[in-house]
């Protein structure tokens, strides 16, 4: 197997010696720093995200700066609101559902590295995906790790740091996050 076929299989690959997966993470690093240099009135924000991701999601609003690492494994479905500073470290898919709201400074982050230095320092991770429901909002600088599902109607307090997963509905906060209260829909 190639590490991209490790990876897409979110078994350990080499992230930080391969080749293939490096020139992938420039183009997709170039395009995320030509999308930030551009004035939020500039037409070709649209062209350029839609290189990014692949696709250009319908009612999409993504403010700058925004960083990813490949972008061809971000799903964002329609009506989704993506805030200042927001970082998807997308080695494995991540799916954010219909209507959407991410506040300023929030991080999807796929990839985890082994707890032992002599395999770490080799360049190992795993990716495992990040799913989220429709109509979720993520207060400022949450942070959503490796594996994790958030149910539809999921309310995430600023701060939080979302550790597993998580049931529809509920309000959730912390760090590590837990489930505060449900909310009536």
């Amino acid at each position: 197997m190639t590490e991209k076929e490790k990876m897409k299989a979110g078994l350990w690959y080499d992230a930080n010696n391969d080749q293939e997966l490096i020139d992938q993470r420039f183009i997709c690093q170039d395009l995320c720093f030509a999308l930030n240099q551009l004035k939020p009135s500039d037409e070709k924000r649209n062209e350029v995200i839609e290189n990014i991701l692949g696709y250009f999601p319908d009612d999409l609003v993504l403010l700058s700066p925004f960083t990813a690492d490949y972008g061809k494994n971000i799903k964002l479905g329609k009506n989704v609101f993506v805030n200042i500073n927001n970082y998807f470290m997308d080695g494995a898919t991540i799916e954010i559902g219909d209507n959407v709201f991410i506040g300023p400074s929030c991080g999807f982050y796929t990839a985890n590295h082994p707890l032992d230095y002599t395999n770490r320092n080799q360049g190992l991770e795993k990716a495992l995906p990040i799913k989220v429901g429709d109509n979720c909002w993520f207060g400022a600088n949450v942070s959503v790790m490796p594996g994790v599902t958030i149910g539809a109607g999921c309310v995430i307090a600023a701060g939080a740091v979302v550790t597993k997963d998580m049931p529809a509905n509920s309000l959730i906060a912390g760090v590590p996050a837990k489930v505060i209260k449900t909310i009536e829909q």
